[in-house]
């Protein structure tokens, strides 16, 4: 249970009618019709501690009229002010809550997943591909203002993960030639440096000391900069050809891929994560790794299968549906034109 003045224990999140993004969830709508946010009027107050209004103040109460939305009513939140125009919420989930989140409002909002895994679900930024990552321990999701995000989970451990709120311009940077301004949506990406801040401050909210809210102004500081550099070290520019992709676009195009090999990966999704169109990833892509995009998946598949059927510890059907084969048969013609053998053909020459 967390203490801690700062925090307001908002209680209940109102129940979300979703609909396009998750069929399958079906929550009684409490909006009016074309509304695309729940109605707060029948939920407690999200109250931050703050001082009598003023000119810089008006940051923060915006900030306090927008979060996610989650349900059910019992999930544990809080919520803290940070500094003018940066507030968080803490978030836990028991092993066997199902919950759903959504968020849309014109504020930034970055998800910061400590812990977690999940039987089922889907996760969804406007702009993107879905995700159905199982395990997404240690990953981080940006959403940037005016894009909606959706969620629903079946935990299959207990989930703690961290939302922080931006007012827009304190992401704001020096236009500079060649350097993106805007943060782009970005989905279960990974940077140790910004994960590292995030979970500092995460653990200076849940165990406060009375005179710490300098070193909270200071973290948060510290991580809108972490954001702008991480966006700043990834700049959006047409490659030469000759060289294919920069070393930051396949570190973080093959990381993607290698999260989501279960999945169908869309050439926009990995165009979009290496700031470049469709047409250019696609050539630079099979300019430095000697495969288009969709093979190179395929590869990296019938790589992971290999790996597990060496452990003998999972069945051939299994093994395919962990990389994304949802009939047998598919995965063994895939993994014989991969290798020249079956699935169980290669199990048995490994003695």
């Amino acid at each position: 249970m967390l203490t801690n003045s700062l925090f307001a224990d908002i209680g209940p999140s109102p129940s979300v009618a979703f609909e396009g993004c998750f069929p399958r969830l079906l929550q009684p709508a409490t909006s009016p019709a074309g509304d695309r946010r729940s109605d707060f009027s029948n939920s407690p107050v999200r109250s931050i501690k703050s001082a009598p209004h003023s000119p810089s103040d008006r940051r923060v109460i915006h900030l306090a009229e927008h979060g996610v939305e989650i349900f059910p009513r019992d999930v544990v939140v809080r919520r803290a002010e940070i500094s003018n125009g940066m507030t968080a919420e803490i978030v836990q989930v028991g092993t066997h809550d199902r919950f759903t989140s959504r968020f849309l409002a014109p504020v930034d909002l970055l998800v910061v997943y400590e812990q977690g895994t999940r039987r089922d679900g889907d996760t969804c930024v406007e702009g993107l591909s879905r995700s159905t990552l199982r395990d997404f321990a240690g990953k981080l999701t940006f959403v940037p203002a005016g894009h909606e995000y959706r969620e629903w989970q079946d935990p299959r451990s207990p989930t703690h993960l961290m939302y922080v709120y931006f007012a827009p311009a304190q992401l704001q940077s020096p236009i500079e030639a060649g350097i993106p301004d805007a943060i782009p949506p970005m989905l279960f990406f990974e940077d140790a440096t910004l994960l590292d801040t995030a979970l500092k401050l995460k653990r200076s909210l849940e165990s406060p000391t009375s005179d710490n809210q300098l070193y909270l102004e200071a973290l948060g500081v510290v991580l809108a900069h972490e954001l702008i550099r991480f966006n700043h070290r990834t700049p959006q520019s047409k490659p030469q050809l000759r060289g294919g992709l920069a070393a930051w676009q396949q570190r973080i195009v093959t990381a993607y891929i290698d999260a989501h090999l279960s999945e169908t990966v869309s050439l926009a999704t990995l165009a979009q994560l290496a700031r470049l169109s469709p047409y250019y990833f696609c050539r630079a892509f099979k300019r430095t790794f000697g495969v288009p995009p969709h093979r190179y998946h395929t590869i990296r598949r019938i790589e992971q299968a290999k790996a597990l059927l060496a452990t003998r510890a999972h069945s051939v059907t299994d093994i395919g549906l962990t990389v994304g084969y949802s009939e047998t048969s598919s995965f063994t013609t895939a993994f014989r034109k991969a290798t020249g053998v079956t699935p169980s053909g290669y199990q048995r020459s490994l003695g």
